[in-house]
């Protein structure tokens, strides 16, 4: 007789690997729409960001993508060289990074704007389900703990 912790340990009873494939499934479907514009998936989630509210802060950035600032400063360096968004140090703070869409970061809002309904109709889950599992995700997200 096996023990609970083998039934805990095995694979499809971890939450996060249908997390982590779902995932990886979901981001690998914008790739050829993303390509053709120059960006990666990250890319284009800063490209979001900025587009609802231009002139955040890295920290900002940070927060609203959740990412460390590790990873997003190369990334953000990666799309100034671009031309997509520039960095300029606040005037009232040098430690700040302001982050501000150019004309051709702005532009490519116009050439993303089919991205979320073609990544809709790939994903097929009607849209009560599809609104479930965002509120879900969400909550999952401002729920999570540090691990101890």
């Amino acid at each position: 007789m096996k023990s609970d912790y083998h039934e805990a340990m095995k694979l499809s009873n971890q939450l996060c690997f249908p997390l982590y494939a779902a995932s990886r499934n979901v981001i690998s479907l914008y790739t050829p729409l993303l390509r053709p514009l120059g960006l990666t998936y990250t890319q284009y989630l800063v490209l979001l960001v900025l587009w609802e509210k231009d002139g955040l802060t890295v920290g900002e950035l940070c927060d609203k993508l959740m990412l460390d600032n590790g990873t997003l400063s190369p990334l953000l360096k990666k799309m100034q060289l671009a031309g997509y968004l520039e960095r300029k140090r606040s005037t009232e703070d040098d430690r700040v990074v302001v982050v501000t869409l150019t004309e051709a970061g702005r532009a490519l809002q116009e050439q993303a704007k089919d991205v979320p309904a073609r990544i809709a109709r790939c994903v097929e889950l009607p849209p009560e389900k599809a609104q479930a599992l965002y509120a879900l995700l969400y909550e999952l997200l401002g729920n999570q703990k540090k691990a101890i």
